[in-house]
């Protein structure tokens, strides 16, 4: 699929993103497990290595904290790279790199070093990938100062917001969830970029705000549908960045509804949805005519039989129900 359409899935702009900044920047490379021959896990980067040769798509050895080293390197050195990580649990091989390294070294020299590290990474449940490659673990990487999460939920953003990482000095994480892959929807050729400081409100309401990211957007979009034809308004903001948190439009949205209900894949206990409650606890108390309600993962590892998935992770149900009961509790 060419640049010049409008429609495409979430993989193809990805894909896109990846082979613009190949183009504008000979410094900007990929690296990671199967992203050259094999064109991907999730066949995001298939045709990247015919078209830009080895040397700036590079096939790694399985050893996470090896090549998230490299990467750490590379950018220190001057170079731009991307590097792949398969799905989000490996992450946690190259945690040493990520937190230690990538996330401390401008502040542990001074400003002297930047860490230029984009690392993109597969996240969420709903693919029958049972317990080891479902995990959401987003929300553990925003606790890290040093540190910039993105998480598109949108076609625009999974376009967009890599050249805006790419352009930061400091690590950025992106985690793209694996559901969205295959989703498909229109790209406004107008937009050619976005910022990575700022949530945004996906649908205006006012009997309260659903606060949510990733695959858990186009859900709360769903549910909000399903709620107006009940004759209940409801706000979805798509927080879009993790770390640095936009409190600011979370906020602003809670003292137009007095409501809200987080809705986070993670699991529940030490998750963003509970920052997230605590801040608005401290922060916009007098805002609520209700107390602030949560939706995350069941406290399991994920299962792998498909009904056993669905009632684990968040659904369309759950928030339609939920927020019922925020609107007309019993």
């Amino acid at each position: 699929m060419s640049d010049k359409s409008s429609r495409m899935s979430y993989r193809e702009a990805c894909r896109q993103a990846i082979r613009a900044a190949l183009q504008a920047d000979p410094r900007c490379f990929v690296m990671g497990e199967d992203v050259g021959r094999y064109g991907g896990c999730y066949g995001v980067t298939k045709g990247l290595l015919e078209e830009f040769g080895p040397d700036r798509v590079r096939d790694t050895p399985l050893a996470e904290n090896g090549f998230v080293g490299a990467g750490v390197g590379a950018a220190l050195a001057g170079l731009r790279p991307i590097v792949e990580i398969m799905t989000c649990n490996f992450s946690l091989l190259a945690l040493d790199q990520i937190m230690n390294n990538a996330a401390s070294l401008a502040h542990m020299s001074g400003g002297q070093f930047a860490v230029p590290l984009v690392i993109r990474m597969a996240t969420g449940g709903g693919r029958q990938l049972a317990a080891q490659h479902s995990h959401s673990l987003e929300g553990w990487y925003a606790h890290i100062p040093g540190l910039k999460v993105l998480v598109p939920g949108t076609i625009e953003d999974a376009r967009h917001m890599l050249a805006a990482a790419l352009a930061d000095p400091n690590p950025v994480l992106i985690f793209e969830h694996i559901v969205l892959y295959n989703v498909e929807g229109e790209l406004d050729p107008a937009v050619s970029d976005v910022d990575i400081e700022h949530a945004r409100v996906r649908r205006s309401g006012s009997d309260l705000s659903l606060v949510t990211f990733g695959n858990s957007l186009p859900k709360c979009l769903a549910a909000a549908d399903l709620l107006a034809a009940e004759g209940i308004s409801a706000e979805v903001i798509d927080l879009r960045v993790l770390r640095p948190l936009d409190m600011a439009t979370v906020a602003a949205s809670v003292a137009r509804t007095h409501r809200a209900l987080i809705v986070d894949e993670g699991w529940k206990s030490g998750s963003i949805s509970a920052e997230i409650a605590a801040r608005l606890a401290e922060d916009s108390l007098y805002e609520l005519d209700a107390p602030v309600r949560r939706i995350c993962s069941r406290e399991v590892p994920v299962p792998y039989a498909a009904h056993l998935e669905e009632a684990t992770l968040p659904q369309v149900a759950d928030i339609v129900t939920a927020a019922r009961a925020l609107l007309r509790p019993a």
